[in-house]
Formats: structure tokens, C-alpha cells, sequence
């Protein structure tokens, strides 16, 4: 599969937006001056959407890097899941080991201390981890200021290392949302942002056909594919056990980027 060492995007410049940020909102001003409030008032708030939107948009590159699609993958995918480890993690593993596939999977770091021996069993059976946030504050996780933000990120790294014993590479927005704190942690501790191309809203309320309806036009060479387990929609392992068959149906194998080479960091 794709070499580890082109895929690393950790940030460079984590605050980069801010000079845009001070520019927009002079041009507000002299707008405001010059052509009267009515066009300074609609500048301001077109300003203050093109600095919030991207917080929402998952493959967003405003406020950091992130990996969408996987270059030069040959017939390979890239299966992440999410929200674990849970009580379908078993269950998940036996179904990739079935069809001979590997992932990713994006863990939360209170349920890593919680249940460690299903971290370990995960890597046991050769799958990579990524770091998911540690309380997965779904609503309010595109809000949190810096000190919030890095406790976050940082402690489902130091959950992830407790446990595993070995470094973490890959980060997961919750819910894909990426506000300005978020890169500044990511370049302290080597993260790279990973987002996805084929996603069927697996972790909400859904049925199996509905997801898969969504996710299986996206499911070709290269894709970075989002699922998740332990939905209380108890689809999941339903869901991704399809998955896999349509893989197997179309040829394209399930595996992981390759870990052996350096990282280089990203000047984006």
C-alpha cells in the first residue's frame, strides 16, 4: 500500500489563517468607512463565514492538513473505524480476519482505559490505532478553546502510548470538525489529520441499505473509508460486514498504509 512517508501532513505553520484573519477584518473596516454600514455589516459576515464554515467541512485544508484520498494506492482501500474500542469490537475483528482485511481503527481515549485488552487484541491481529479525542464531545467539540483542544488530543495520545506502548501517527477530528486549535496540537505531537472519501453516516440513525447506498459509489482504489462501531443503531458490524463483501466482489484489498519510512512534515 502507499508509503507511510507521503502521507504524513503534519502541520507547519498551525496558525497561518490568523494574518487573513487580521486583513479581512481591516477591509471590513474601511469598507464600513467608505461605503457605509450596509456594506461594511454584509462584508463582516461574509468574513466571519469563510472563518467558520471550514471548521465543519471534514476535508478542509483552512485550518490544517489533512489526508482525503490515499495517492498511488494500486487496488488497495483504506478502512478506518471509528468510536471504539466497544463491546462489537470482537466482533469487527472477526469479520476483517474472515475477509482477510485490515484497518485503522480511530479510538477514544476513555474507552482505551476502559477496556485495554481490547486495544491490545487489535494490535495482536496486526490493525493500527489513531487517536479520536478522549471524551468525544460530540457537540461542543467544534468549539473548544486551546486548553481544552490539547487536553483532548493529547490525552487519547497518552492513553493510546499507556496502553499499546507504541507511538500514534494518525488523528480524527470528532464528527470531522477542525477549528483553529486544533493543528497547533497535532504539530506538537507529530499528528497527522486524517479525513475520508467514502462515508455512508454509519454512526447516526440509520438503516444498513441507506449506508450503504451512500458509501458504495465511493468505494474505489484510493478511498479512505469511514465506519463505526458500537452505534446504539446496532447496524454496524451488519454495515461493515457488506463492506468488506463488495470489496471482495470488486477486487480491492484492505490494508494499511506502510509504517517503515520517515516523516517528513507538510509545508501546507
Amino acid at each position: 500500500m502507499t508509503n507511510a512517508g507521503t502521507l504524513h501532513r503534519i502541520p507547519t505553520r498551525p496558525w497561518r489563517w490568523v494574518p487573513w484573519l487580521v486583513l479581512s477584518q481591516l477591509a471590513v473596516i474601511l469598507v464600513w468607512v467608505l461605503a457605509g454600514w450596509h456594506w461594511g455589516l454584509a462584508l463582516m459576515v461574509a468574513s466571519h463565514a469563510l472563518f467558520m464554515v471550514p471548521v465543519f467541512l471534514p476535508n478542509s485544508r483552512f485550518y490544517a492538513p489533512v489526508l482525503s484520498r490515499l495517492p498511488e494506492a494500486g487496488n488497495s482501500v483504506w478502512l478506518t473505524i471509528d468510536d471504539g474500542p466497544s463491546e462489537q469490537t470482537p466482533a469487527v475483528l472477526d469479520l476483517l480476519d474472515r475477509h482477510q482485511a485490515k484497518a485503522t481503527f480511530f479510538l477514544v481515549g476513555e474507552r482505551v482505559l476502559a477496556h485495554p485488552a481490547l486495544v491490545e487484541e487489535i494490535l495482536r491481529r496486526g490493525h493500527d490505532l489513531g487517536n479520536h479525542s478522549h471524551s468525544h464531545p460530540q457537540a461542543r467539540f467544534w468549539r473548544l478553546g486551546p486548553g481544552t483542544m490539547a487536553a483532548e488530543i493529547e490525552g487519547c495520545q497518552q492513553a493510546l502510548q499507556a496502553v499499546s506502548g507504541r507511538p500514534v501517527r494518525w488523528y480524527r477530528s470528532v464528527v470531522g470538525m477542525t477549528n483553529p486549535f486544533v493543528a497547533p496540537v497535532l504539530r506538537k505531537l507529530g499528528l497527522v489529520r486524517v479525513g475520508w472519501s467514502a462515508r455512508g453516516y454509519d454512526g447516526v440513525g440509520c438503516t444498513p441499505d441507506g449506508v450503504l447506498a451512500r458509501l458504495l459509489p465511493d468505494l474505489r482504489p484510493g478511498a479512505i473509508v469511514l465506519l463505526h462501531e458500537g452505534a446504539a443503531h446496532g447496524h454496524n458490524l451488519a454495515i461493515i460486514e457488506r463492506v468488506l463483501q463488495v470489496l471482495d466482489e470488486r477486487g480491492l484489498k484492505a490494508g494499511l498504509p506502510c509504517s517503515n519510512s520517515a516523516s517528513p512534515r507538510d509545508h501546507v
